[in-house]
């Protein structure tokens, strides 16, 4: 496994972003871990975070798109996050664009904050992770009717390779469906592969046990 992979497990593990226990996920199902960018809390961890994700777009696209898109609540600090850090760290400076969640009736009554899209620009998409896909095909179904765009790609911190719940592959649906590549910083499998039974800081956060009940769940939803 490369490096940053590891490096990014560990920063996902040691900031309390990678969690495991019983989650109940949006898509309902019942979840022996957890993955929430949301949980990150000081500047340091978001810097940290936006540089992984502005590395990913740099690597995969170069500078071939206009703006990133991070869908409300928590695609608005990770499109910051990394819009900073292609300017800052790797001489890339675009605009980025989040969405409100709720409809203004005074001011400013624009739906998009930030970067407005033109027609024709390249957008890349930013989230955390894909369970069944339902949050990205919610963005889609905001962005589009809004102005006609170039989807360039999704960027995500980790694939749980799930199927949705009519048993396809989430990620090949969404893909065959809107005809965009989605990306991943690191997968569930080179997650788990990585921390079995590994000590950080003096805890092992995922044993056997654990590791168990991931596969468990993975038998019947993964792919």
């Amino acid at each position: 496994m490369e490096t940053y992979k590891q490096n990014f497990i560990t920063f996902l593990a040691e900031s309390g972003a990678l969690q495991f226990g019983d989650f109940v996920l949006k898509s309902g199902r019942k979840s022996p871990y957890f993955i929430n960018t949301g949980l990150f809390e000081t500047g340091e961890q978001m810097a940290t975070l936006g540089k992984y994700y502005a590395e990913a777009i740099r690597n995969e696209y170069k500078d071939d798109f206009d703006f990133i898109y991070g869908p409300a609540y928590k695609g608005i600090p990770l499109a910051l996050a990394t819009a900073i850090s292609l300017a800052k760290d790797f001489g890339i400076n675009k605009g980025y664009t989040f969405n409100r969640k709720e409809i203004k009736d005074h001011g400013d009554k624009k739906l998009l904050i930030g970067h407005q899209p033109k027609s024709g620009e390249r957008v890349v998409i930013i989230d955390d992770v894909i369970t069944d896909g339902g949050a990205l095909v919610e963005s889609m179904q905001l962005l589009q009717p809004l102005v006609s765009l170039k989807y360039v790609g999704v960027i995500l911190s980790a694939n749980r390779q799930e199927k949705t719940k009519e048993g396809k592959n989430a990620v090949k649906n969404f893909e065959d469906t809107y005809h965009m590549p989605i990306r991943f910083i690191v997968t569930i499998h080179e997650i788990m592969e990585f921390l079995l039974d590994r000590e950080l800081n003096g805890k092992v956060l995922l044993d056997s046990n654990k590791h168990k009940q991931i596969q468990d769940y993975l038998n019947e939803y993964g792919v």
